[in-house]
């Protein structure tokens, strides 16, 4: 039992021998295959097949396993995939199909929408093979993991501020990825998520009459994400901030300042 062809349409692979004859199409396919539905890809896992390299022919098992892995990914069927692709890395580690199966378990975390699982396999992935022609997709599934990890405006940022790290990695590396319009614009929709937070945070100090700290914070606001819809907002609110803050300083060197319960601030 030979091992299906690989294509865009129909995630299957070629036979070996037709892998040496002709490289760039299939092999182009294994990559568009790992980055479907993440986003648009070029490129592929050529690396890992060096010019002149033969392919061993593959035995039925291999072949099974990766119709298998290929029949379960197609159908959602996330942990039977996971099991299929896992067996492909653990018992074929010399062929291609290795680093194809450890690129799909990462794949298949994200679609399960277990984002930290995922992270950390993408990151293993990059770690162990820097030069991969798949980084950059690789890159931009770690930042859409964090992407998909975000918060409301009232909760920690930690996860925003790495997707933008994230995406900001895949433009400064590799500013030609047909992945940088997307990370762009979700770069922007992240900076707007960090300006609303600012803003609530300003909010609820004044709220609780801790004037200079909710003017610090629409300062900071306004400096760091001046081009957000949240920072028009902090302009309108500067002003009364300001006077708040600028009362509360005077108290506090007059020392007749009290906190929220009215208390004597010392």
């Amino acid at each position: 039992m030979g091992l299906p062809p690989l294509t865009w349409q129909n995630t299957t692979f070629r036979e070996p021998r037709a892998i040496m004859k002709r490289l760039v199409i299939p092999l182009l396919a294994i990559f568009l295959l790992a980055s479907c539905g993440g986003g648009p890809g070029k490129g592929g896992l050529l690396s890992w097949f060096k010019k002149g390299e033969k392919v061993e022919a593959q035995d039925p098992e291999l072949a099974q396993l990766v119709n298998r892995a290929l029949k379960y990914y197609r159908k959602g069927y996330w942990e039977m995939a996971e099991e299929a692709f896992r067996a492909i890395r653990d018992r074929y580690p010399d062929t291609p199909y290795a680093l194809w199966a450890e690129l799909k378990l990462a794949d298949c975390k994200f679609y399960a929408k277990q984002y930290l699982e995922a992270i950390v396999l993408y990151e293993e992935f990059e770690k162990l093979h820097p030069t991969n022609e798949a980084i950059p997709y690789v890159i931009y599934q770690i930042g859409t993991c964090y992407y998909k990890l975000m918060l409301s405006p009232d909760r920690d940022q930690s996860f925003t501020k790495k997707a933008i790290e994230n995406y900001e990695r895949l433009l400064d590396r590799y500013p030609d990825s047909p992945y940088v319009v997307e990370a762009r614009k979700r770069i922007k929709e992240c900076r707007e998520r960090l300006g609303e937070h600012e803003l609530y945070v300003a909010k609820f100090y004044f709220r609780t009459k801790r004037y200079r700290g909710a003017y610090w914070r629409i300062l900071y606001l306004l400096q760091t994400y001046p081009d957000t819809r949240a920072a028009q907002k902090a302009r309108a609110l500067a002003p009364k901030y300001y006077t708040k803050a600028l009362e509360e300083t005077r108290a506090l060197a007059a020392g007749t300042l009290k906190d929220f319960w009215g208390k004597p601030v010392r």
